[in-house]
């Protein structure tokens, strides 16, 4: 009964959210009092009324937000998910994802130090996903009177313009391109500042010794980004350590995309400088100039009770593989923790090519494709932002389907090899994505493809991938204890 309620409500948040276009408006805010950066001058904000101290197991009020989960509330707020339930009875034992909207009672537990109630963005307006489809980056920057729509680079072999390294950077590492133009205007001025001092692009967001140039520094940052957010999501990053040593536990009521600008910036600002970046005189400030009010538009991007569709093993039926990577970075160097790798049989180790092919593990139709890469779409609609995809990576140029090309569960896509990324022999690497949003291998939604499921290491690529008494152990020499059958 009770999970009949549950997913009756979380249908009801749903339609209610598509019948109004957006989601309801943001929560009304007292602002933090944020001082001023005195280079830039912008007025001071109303203080918040700081968090009571609470005593140990008070039960407060909260609502559920986008990619919420029992485990992640419950490192956030000091409690457990045992006692989350106990508080909720209406949730069921199945629950994956909380509908967003949904009125929970959660017991907290004071932390000192608790930083900034004041929510930048939403989580919609940092990923990849649904509130990116309207917009027309190269149409957006063209209107710009900056220097920054003229800067060039050059990567993966061709001169690109800034537009296509936004595009490039927003597509690979799933970031809403807005998100990352307003933080290249509240950093440098340059999307509408023409005067341009190229002394000062090798560094121009603010990381001095390394990554030089301004593709490269918007790799970093992106890089940078994506870790804070995830790692806030999966329930590890909950402090915020300072540049003068101060510390910030973040606010129990946070969301995802607020966490990672707030930890962001606190690897370039302090004191003054950091409270105003993350007030809503700063960023924030930026962020809607440019594009408007993101609160104002469908703020949901993890729906409630989210589940993965059927998947099978990304190689022909019969054939065997070896499991050469537990969970490590779906794009990148840092998390989030998305993707698993395997490789196809070889006569020699090393980037060898291979008769076999990486299969679909669904229905779907090819959305992207780039150097080496594959983005399989299985809602069918042609669009990566939207419902669940599959990336595909270090397939060979050679034999890989088109654009628009539909495919059934178990078509070949393209043969794996080292094209594209970092690799040091022939494999394939696989993740997912829902509404733009990675879903980390290991965690509240398991990667399971045929029934296996994966299991983290200690560190990133190692780790076994299980299926109930079977175990494979991820091993780069494709050694008999990694190898797997295709059923």
């Amino acid at each position: 009964m009770k999970k009949l309620l549950f997913y009756k409500m979380t249908l009801a948040l749903l339609v209610l959210t598509l019948i109004t276009g957006c989601a309801s408006e943001r929560p009304v805010y007292i602002v933090a009092q944020q001082k001023t950066a005195e280079a830039i001058g912008q007025p001071t904000s109303t203080p918040f009324a700081e968090r009571p101290v609470y005593a140990p197991g008070t039960i407060v009020d909260y609502i559920a937000q986008s990619g919420d989960t029992l485990p992640l509330l419950a490192a956030r707020f000091g409690s457990s998910v045992q006692e989350i339930r106990i508080d909720n009875p209406q949730i069921p034992d199945d629950a994956t994802s909380m509908p967003p909207g949904f009125p929970m009672k959660m017991r907290i537990y004071y932390k000192p130090f608790w930083g900034s109630q004041y929510q930048i963005i939403p989580d919609a307006a940092f990923v990849y996903g649904p509130d990116a489809i309207d917009f027309d980056l190269r149409a957006f920057l063209d209107s710009t009177p900056g220097w920054f729509k003229t800067s060039e680079t050059y990567f993966q072999d061709e001169h690109r313009d800034a537009a296509e390294a936004i595009r490039w950077l927003c597509e690979n590492y799933s970031l809403n391109p807005k998100m990352l133009l307003a933080l290249v205007e509240f950093q440098t001025g340059a999307l509408s500042n023409p005067v341009r001092q190229p002394e000062l692009e090798n560094s121009f967001m603010g990381f001095r010794n390394y990554h030089r140039g301004v593709y490269l520094q918007l790799s970093f940052i992106s890089n940078l980004l994506n870790d804070g957010y995830y790692r806030f999501r999966t329930g590890d990053l909950l402090r915020i350590d300072h540049l003068d040593g101060k510390l910030e536990n973040v606010d129990p009521w946070q969301n995802a995309a607020t966490v990672s600008l707030q930890n962001y910036f606190s690897q370039l600002l302090d004191g003054d400088d950091y409270q105003f970046a993350i007030g809503p005189d700063g960023y924030a400030k930026t962020f809607q100039r440019l594009f408007g009010d993101p609160w104002r538009r469908n703020t949901t991007v993890i729906p409630g009770s989210l589940r993965q569709p059927e998947l099978i093993l990304p190689f022909r039926s019969g054939a065997t593989w070896a499991y050469t990577g537990g969970p490590h970075t779906g794009w990148g160097t840092l998390r989030p923790y998305a993707a698993i790798d395997f490789a196809p049989p070889t006569e020699s180790q090393g980037c060898v090519p291979t008769n076999e092919s990486a299969v679909a593990v669904a229905d779907g139709i090819v959305a992207r494709t780039d150097v080496g890469t594959i983005m399989l779409d299985l809602d069918g609609d042609g669009d990566e932002r939207t419902g669940w995809v599959i990336l595909y990576l270090h397939l060979s140029e050679t034999g890989r389907l088109k654009v628009g090309t539909r495919v059934k569960k178990g078509d070949p896509l393209g043969k794996p090899s080292c094209e594209g990324g970092i690799a040091t022999g022939t494999h394939l690497h696989i993740a997912r994505k829902y509404n733009g949003e990675w879903i980390p291998a290991v965690g509240y939604l398991p990667f399971n493809l045929s029934g296996w499921v994966p299991v983290e290491g200690n560190r990133a690529y190692e780790g076994t991938l299980v299926r109930g008494n079977e175990v494979r152990v991820a091993s780069v020499k494709s050694d008999s204890a990694s190898l797997i059958s295709s059923d």
